[in-house]
């Protein structure tokens, strides 16, 4: 058997040395292998943990019908991966239900009950605050620009509150792209361009330099050639600021040189 185990990211590979994912069986090793039971958020935000306490650090979000993929349960929390960014953590079952049917709308607006890029079924009532699955934005920065203001909190990625690599996530969600959880997985998207050909809607990311641990730097979208738009917690929530006087201090702080990456 071909073993992946060191190679895969255990932030993002549900696996452990007792459990895997059946779907896993011959890539990593594991005492057992189970299929997944598909489950679907039921509350407009629900809080992913790192360990199967309830206190501890909160490493993602489930939005209203998304779907997360249960292996393991331990009492009122269940064990397994957010579907639609690929975290493996811990929540309360109590804020799922069984998957059924498939979403055919997304909210697109930013000021509603439920949080953009939340999913909704046929089921619920149509909504001016709703578009069809497949109806996209087509500019990511303009998405952002939508949610100044919005508060900065460590592991959320909603229009409710957010932080840094959430931001970016959630306006390429709203544009249909690809949109990673952490820094440094947005790091590898699109292709390098030089800091002084950076332009609106360029990723720009700033790597932390310690390895294994949850956030692995900080990112943001260049809103124009001198000036970016982030979630941080300097400022404490979603804000335009000069690139030059947030490069001064993700440096300052240690974090790596930033890069910049172009999508498409």
């Amino acid at each position: 058997m071909t073993d992946l185990s060191r190679s895969l990211d255990a932030r993002t590979t549900l696996a452990r040395p007792d459990l895997a994912a059946q779907a896993l069986e011959g890539l990593v090793r594991a005492d057992t292998f189970r299929p997944v039971q598909p489950m679907r958020a039921t509350a407009p935000v629900s809080d992913i943990h790192a360990e199967a306490s309830p206190a501890s650090e909160r490493i993602d979000q489930l939005l209203h019908g998304e779907v997360f993929d249960v292996l393991d349960r331990r009492g009122g929390r269940v064990w397994g991966q957010a579907r639609r960014d690929g975290v493996v953590g811990w929540m309360d079952a109590s804020a799922l239900e069984p998957q059924r049917g498939l979403p055919n709308r997304r909210v697109s607006a930013t000021r509603s009950a439920l949080p953009l890029n939340a999913l909704v079924d046929p089921a619920t009532p149509a909504s001016p605050d709703h578009a069809p699955i497949g109806v996209f934005e087509t500019d990511p920065v303009a998405v952002a620009e939508r949610l100044l203001g919005v508060p900065h909190s460590l592991g959320a990625r909603s229009s409710v509150a957010t932080d840094c690599s959430g931001l970016v996530q959630q306006s390429l969600f709203a544009c249909g792209l690809p949109g990673p959880r952490r820094a440094h997985e947005q790091a590898e998207l699109g292709h390098p361009v030089a800091r002084d050909a950076a332009r609106r809607g360029d990723i720009v990311v700033w790597l932390s330099a310690p390895a294994g641990q949850s956030w692995t730097g900080h990112s943001a979208f260049m809103l124009d050639d001198a000036h970016i738009i982030h979630a941080t917690g300097h400022h404490g929530q979603v804000v335009t600021e000069a690139l030059a006087e947030a490069d001064a201090r993700c440096l300052a702080d240690g974090l790596a040189p930033a890069v910049f990456r172009r999508l498409g």
